[in-house]
């Protein structure tokens, strides 16, 4: 594998506000008989060390998955940026061994169950400070790789220079693109990172499972 589980923490973001769903959580969504967040858990969790839901609002609606919950770090909805640095925040203080944060949507049931393991080889071989997953030549900030001792630059940036763009920060460093392949099911190739972001996706999905 070349690099301990420990030194990994992952974020799952579920803190959107799902506008193009209706409202509400998309992650609770059924497909297949079972929540898109549990089919998320059970790509993502074997690949690091620890794992924390990043949601906003009543932790109670995700009892039933056995993980913690924290709120955004910075007020105000303020998307991906806040997720990232409270799965920093919360990976400084619970998981003592963690060097890196891999974040995960709540919206890509499909997700690489080799993610983790292909963005470490790549910010290794780059000597990178950060790694995004590209599909097809369109990249996806939100699955990605931040190193841990970032996260007092990320507050700055966020707190006194009001960021919010994921792309204008992470072009402060160096960052690594780490090109995923399709999937092959036997409904056709599949994008790993097709998102379930309105309901017509979620039928989709289903065709794919």
């Amino acid at each position: 594998m070349g690099f301990e589980k420990d030194e990994v923490a992952g974020v799952l973001l579920a803190g959107g506000l799902s506008r193009r769903m209706g409202g509400g959580d998309k992650c609770l969504r059924d497909l297949g008989g079972r929540p898109i967040l549990a089919r998320i858990v059970e790509r993502a969790a074997p690949q690091v060390g620890a794992l924390v839901l990043n949601a906003n609002g009543d932790p109670t609606r995700f009892d039933g998955f056995g993980l913690p919950v924290a709120a955004d770090v910075v007020e105000g909805y303020a998307g991906p940026l806040a997720g990232i640095l409270t799965g920093l925040d919360w990976a400084a203080e619970n998981a003592p061994a963690a060097q890196w944060l891999a974040s995960f949507a709540c919206d890509a049931p499909f997700l690489p169950e080799d993610l983790v393991a292909r963005m470490m080889t790549m910010v290794a071989a780059e000597d990178a400070d950060l790694a995004c997953a590209v599909t097809h030549g369109r990249t996806h900030p939100v699955f990605g790789l931040w190193r841990l001792d970032l996260r007092g630059d990320l507050r700055r940036a966020m707190l006194e220079e009001e960021m919010r763009k994921v792309d204008r920060w992470t072009a402060r460093h160096r960052l690594v693109e780490v090109d995923f392949p399709d999937l092959e099911t036997p409904a056709g190739p599949l994008d790993p990172f097709f998102n379930t972001n309105r309901p017509e996706d979620l039928e989709e999905a289903a065709r794919f499972l």
